[in-house]
């Protein structure tokens, strides 16, 4: 899928109006970003969808994904010819993806070659010993190939776990893999146990290579960490060192050319997993972000958001809003996963607030045309309550999607590192269906309609943009009304089109 179709413009005129241009493009599970043929206007006053262009939503500033090691070690079996292609589709604006906003890890995370934290000498409260060399071999490199091609690439970052020292139990992990795999063979036993005859269950074909002794953690069960505890050592010294810690790694990639803008206290604080993570509680939150991370933040000119959320506990966030130490410091909040469902009543009750998707949900590795439609309802979710920011999770990985602690996940780009090729998955062509036409700026707008399968905005250039889907398996018609204009295109069975309107131009 290399060879992208390049895009045209379709122009049509109107009878007592000036020309219109409107660009159709198409995605099915045969074909990826296709151009379609030009449209005509339709006579029927009846409409499927109509854009309201006076109802006006949240302001996006942008789409992205994340820059992990795995993705970069991936990225390495290219070509250097190869790898520069991917970079400029992904970053260089205008051309492809567009990205404009990124996350990364503050050291490990679970696509991380190998658990490490930029210090590990215990008791070092003043920092003395911290480095980031181990970020000189991948996520630097990998963070200035995408600022080559977009210099304004706006990076921020959360960690998922602190140097272990910091920790109750003393282990980067909060959960056992002897535990992991229990549950696992409880939630996806074997097909011999279930009595399926053929193929494994998709919750086991998702965890099925976390079983793999390779993949284990030597994390004894009676030092795992729980939600809803703190496993973080809840003592003046150990908070002051970690936010000196963050302070340490702001600047040290300043050093490297590297702004960060902002920064999460911690990934989902409530999930005790068995790769780098750490459980707090949300008053343990409050309390390390008012009295220590958010002064240290607010001297670096650093904005600080809350997150990630990853339970549907609106509770939990309000706990930080509210408290009068830490919620003056707090510009926006991130949810990823179940947290998507505490995202509509957070942002109904704080609109003053931005709102951002930061991590798309994985899928299992297989990269197929039903994980990409999931992917779509998710969209559709986070953008209808509100969020400014949507984030895919992994920008590449080798076939299968392999992390180094077993998980299987998809990726926008796939390598295959046998024959040292690539590929864009259908999760891609979905996130740049949004991301190539929807700019920073440009303000969601309201529909309405029998046809609920679509997003509408407009840019800051007055353009118009409409997302929409043909989930059936057969091509259906569909009218499309944006003010005057009315057109009524034959949307491809299992499609997703964007259909930008410069409108009177």
């Amino acid at each position: 899928m290399k060879a992208l179709v390049p895009l045209l413009f379709a122009t049509l005129a109107l009878a007592g109006c000036q020309k219109q241009t409107i660009e159709w493009v198409t995605t099915t599970p045969d074909a990826s970003w296709v151009l379609r043929e030009a449209l005509q206007p339709a006579q029927s006053e009846e409409a499927a969808v109509t854009i309201d262009l006076d109802l006006e939503m949240q302001v996006m500033e942008g789409f992205g994904s994340c820059f992990n090691e795995l993705g970069w070690t991936s990225l390495g079996w290219l070509s250097e010819a190869d790898r520069e292609a991917v970079l400029e589709e992904l970053f260089r604006p205008g051309v492809g993806g567009n990205f404009t906003i990124c996350r990364m890890p503050v050291a490990a995370n679970d696509f991380a070659r190998n658990w490490y934290s930029y210090n590990e000498t215990d008791g070092d409260f003043a920092m003395e010993h911290f480095s980031i060399d181990n970020d000189q071999e991948t996520l630097i490199p990998f963070i200035r190939g995408a600022k080559k091609h977009n210099p304004d690439l706006r990076i921020w970052a959360s960690p998922w776990s602190p140097p272990t020292w910091m920790k109750h139990n003393k282990h980067y992990a909060s959960r056992s893999s002897e535990r992991m795999m229990e549950m696992i063979r409880r939630m996806a036993p074997p097909p011999e146990q279930t009595g399926e005859e053929t193929g494994e269950s998709p919750m086991a074909a998702r965890f099925r290579t976390m079983l793999d002794p390779r993949y284990q953690n030597d994390l004894p069960p009676d030092r795992e960490g729980f939600e809803g505890t703190d496993m973080f050592i809840q003592e003046d010294a150990y908070l002051e060192a970690y936010a000196l810690y963050f302070t340490r790694f702001i600047e040290a990639y300043r050093a490297e050319g590297i702004d960060l803008f902002a920064v999460m206290p911690q990934n989902e604080f409530n999930s005790a997993q068995n790769f780098p993570s750490c459980c707090w509680t949300a008053a343990g939150l409050s309390r390390f972000i008012g009295q220590y991370l958010g002064p240290a933040m607010d001297e670096l000119g650093v904005d600080l958001y809350f997150g990630t959320m990853e339970r549907p506990a609106e509770a939990l966030v309000d706990t930080i809003l509210t408290d009068p130490s830490s919620g003056p410091y707090i510009k926006g909040v991130g949810f990823q996963w179940a947290g998507k469902d505490a995202l509509p009543g957070l942002h109904k009750r704080h609109p003053e607030l931005a709102m951002w998707q930061t991590e798309q949900e994985c899928g299992d590795g297989r990269n197929d045309w039903a994980g990409a439609m999931h992917s779509w309802e998710l969209m559709k979710h986070y953008l209808n309550h509100g969020v400014s920011v949507y984030e895919y999770w992994n920008t590449s990985l080798e076939e299968g999607g392999i992390s180094r602690w077993g998980w299987a996940q998809n990726s926008l780009v796939v390598v295959d590192a046998a024959s040292k090729t690539y590929r864009y998955s259908y999760e891609y062509y979905i996130l740049k269906h949004a991301s190539h036409y929807v700019l920073p700026g440009a303000v969601k707008l309201g529909t309405e309609g029998e046809d609920a399968d679509v997003l509408a905005f407009r840019n800051p250039d007055g353009s118009v943009v409409v997302l929409i889907a043909n989930q059936g398996t057969e091509a259906k018609q569909v009218a499309i009304r944006i003010g005057d204009l009315t057109v009524t295109p034959e949307l491809a069975p299992q499609s997703l089109n964007t259909l930008q309107f410069r409108l009177n131009q």
